[in-house]
């Protein structure tokens, strides 16, 4: 059973999460020969003041 794990600042709607584990639920089953209900995905956010690339927190961009 595939898990994937999702790592992202906070901020995506819920149509936006359901788009991406829609496509991520497909080339899956696709490339892993799975199917869909063996896919599990996981988004973990952070809040943007906990997140920084480059230096520069996620809040301050």
């Amino acid at each position: 059973m595939p898990e994937i794990m999702i790592f992202a600042a906070e901020g995506r709607t819920v149509e936006q999460k359901r788009g991406l584990v829609k496509d991520i639920t497909e080339a899956m089953v696709k490339n892993f020969q799975v199917k869909p209900e063996a896919v599990t995905i996981q988004f973990v956010e952070s809040p943007k003041h906990s997140k920084a690339q480059g230096g520069v927190l996620f809040s301050d961009r």
